[in-house]
């Protein structure tokens, strides 16, 4: 039985014929859900703790000073999540 480019291509890429894949799905693509969905409790810890430290009354420069470390920190977290980044390292 005679094969069309399209089946060859997946057959090279590893996909089982019938089977697709979701767009956020894709090997190599970003999974944006997944990413949002790991950061945003870490995020949300962050800005709770300045807001705390800003309703203890300390200076709001040190609440400022915070930011952008846990800024940092949640993007890199979800460059990590969303491109499956430690995937191969098993």
């Amino acid at each position: 039985m005679a094969t069309t480019p399209e089946e060859d291509a997946d057959v090279r890429a590893g996909e089982p014929d019938g089977e697709g894949t979701a767009p956020d799905d894709v090997p190599g693509g970003r999974n944006r859900k997944r990413g949002v969905l790991a950061t945003l409790p870490f995020l949300g810890i962050g800005l709770a703790d300045i807001v705390l430290l800003l309703f203890w009354g300390i200076e709001p420069l040190w609440g400022f000073a915070i930011l952008p470390p846990i800024l940092f920190c949640s993007v890199l977290a979800y460059i990590v999540f969303s491109t499956d980044f430690l995937h191969d390292r098993t």
